[in-house]
């Protein structure tokens, strides 16, 4: 059985043809699979588990029926939906996975990040993320009234899509330096992430051995999905309609 990894889906109600292109990948591939690892921004936003719109508990309803029947499913957090909690979890029958995983995938270590904190050139976004993702702020996130979480999240999302298109296409990719450093550290010769939306897969060296850079695609005109089986690796696109 196959293990399918999927990224930057930024599932949100103004993109139907994204949320039925995955509840086809779900019926379809996911359910036949080992497991499915999903590598953040799974969600266009979340402002916290208790205030999910009908739409999100429909996701959430999917996932369970998928693990239901066998699928383990795994679930990071991006930078658009780090406040995806346990209660959104345990309906949709999936585990929250680090950020970054060493796992074991055909036989050997490979390692599994969301990907934004390999873009280290973006200093400001890090300085900022640094901020937002301590354990105290979360907290406060989670407890604000939902009208104002509601609010900064239409804040971030305003300004975190003119800050992409305003800075540099180096600065918002990762950090060359970074890589086989992370992947030493951890002993791996694999790293799966997403984040950028640049799929391709990337040789380099770790150590004096031959490794390997996966980035996983956004879904926006097509989806992304890498498939790990007896064959291999295989990063695929597939239409969206």
């Amino acid at each position: 059985m196959a293990t399918l990894l999927i990224s930057d889906l930024h599932l949100d109600e103004e993109r139907p043809d994204i949320s039925r292109a995955f509840l086809r990948f779900l019926k379809e591939r996911a359910s036949q699979a080992e497991a499915l690892y999903i590598l953040g921004d799974f969600f266009e936003v979340w402002i916290g588990d208790d205030a999910m719109s009908p739409f999100q508990y429909s996701i959430a309803k999917a996932l369970r029926d998928v693990a239901d029947r066998g699928t383990r499913i795994f679930l990071m957090h991006g930078n658009r939906d780090f406040l995806v909690g346990r209660s959104f979890c345990r309906q949709a029958g999936c585990s929250l996975l680090r950020d970054p995983s060493r796992i074991n995938l055909n036989g050997a270590p490979a390692l599994l990040m969301h990907g934004d904190t390999l873009c280290t050139r973006d200093v400001a976004y890090m300085r900022f993320r640094r901020r937002l993702r301590n354990p105290l702020s979360v907290w406060l996130l989670r407890h604000l009234p939902l009208s104002k979480r509601q609010q900064l999240a239409r804040k971030w999302r305003d300004a975190s899509r003119q800050q992409v298109r305003q800075k540099a296409a180096e600065i918002v990719d990762v950090t060359p330096e970074e890589i086989p450093r992370i992947m030493a550290e951890h002993g791996v010769l694999t790293l799966i992430h997403g984040h950028t939306h640049r799929p391709a897969v990337h040789a380099l060296q770790v150590n004096g051995r031959d490794a390997r850079r996966i980035v996983l695609g956004d879904w926006n005109r097509q989806g992304w999905v890498l498939e790990i089986d007896d064959r291999g690796y295989h990063l695929d696109a597939f239409p969206i309609h």
